[in-house]
């Protein structure tokens, strides 16, 4: 029997894929390795349930995106939680995996925690014009409004230690009852599974849990090219090709429609001045390094 279902774990070079609420132990077809094809957790794939044999993985179906580290595909969204304070937020850190997020098709979201112990008008202030959604999980409507983003999608979490996506989990998803700094364990990882990847159910969708809990090292293996970089900013989009010259890196270019728009307080300067960090650090990419 043949079924579509969805990896949500694999160690060893067994893979436990997700069908209809079931769950089953396969191997990937031989025909994977031949082509030099992982299965990751996240890939949509068709097995074979075999009553006297192993279940196989057949077809992994085309994936919408991937990333190097964790190993995992087909994110839908990304959760950046950003506290107000303790720690305070780094916006050039948020801005590279803005752009990370942008540059795999993968949907980022500003939430905001702590909002209690200082105004969240900072961050705010610097997202406003982004076109990036920012939510407070302070405000019970905006806890809603993630529970809906979570739905059916599959869901990263990233953001700096005790900025509180333990708390924003258990605010999530009160069945949880996971524990500051021990998510991992309360979710039943053993020690010979705390390495790798792995989907769990929160609020209708999946939510990624790695080693150490969103310990994402974009900025080692994610490279984003410099002339890519502008389209990772979306509100750069629309003045694109509408600078005086046509190599315009928009940092400092005369005639550049993006410096004019900074100047004119319709693109946050903060994440102007991110920008133009993150494009000399570009720069100095190798070719071999992409």
């Amino acid at each position: 029997m043949s079924f579509k279902g969805i990896i949500t774990k694999g160690i060893g070079g067994f893979y436990y894929v997700e069908v209809a609420n079931t769950t089953y132990e396969c191997k990937a077809r031989g025909v994977f390795r031949k082509e030099r094809i992982a299965p990751l957790v996240g890939d949509t794939v068709e097995i074979s349930i075999n009553e006297n044999a192993e279940n196989t993985i057949d077809i992994i179906y085309d994936r919408k995106n991937s990333l190097n580290r964790p190993p995992v595909a087909n994110i839908d969204n990304l959760f950046i939680v950003v506290a107000t304070v303790e720690p305070k937020p780094n916006f050039l850190i948020i801005d590279k995996l803005v752009a990370t997020a942008e540059y795999k098709s993968i949907e980022p979201t500003i939430i905001i925690t702590k909002s209690d112990l200082a105004s969240i008008n900072e961050i705010v202030n610097v997202y406003e014009k982004s076109g990036i959604a920012v939510l407070n999980t302070s405000n019970e409507s905006d806890l809603e409004k993630i529970k809906l983003l979570m739905e059916n999608k599959i869901t990263a979490f990233t953001g700096n230690s005790g900025v509180g996506k333990t708390t924003l989990l258990n605010k999530l998803d009160s069945n949880l009852n996971l524990a500051t700094g021990k998510i991992s364990n309360k979710l039943g990882r053993g020690r010979h599974t705390t390495r790798e990847a792995q989907l769990f159910n929160v609020c209708g969708g999946y939510v990624i849990d790695t080693p150490g809990f969103s310990s994402f090292e974009f900025d080692k293996t994610e490279i984003i090219k410099k002339d890519d970089l502008p389209y990772c900013f979306r509100e750069f989009r629309k003045y694109l090709g509408d600078c005086k010259f046509s190599t315009c890196s928009h940092t400092c270019d005369k005639g550049c429609k993006i410096c004019e728009a900074v100047e004119n307080g319709e693109i946050s300067s903060v994440r102007h001045d991110n920008y133009v960090a993150l494009y000399n650090l570009a720069k100095e990419i190798k070719e071999w390094e992409l």
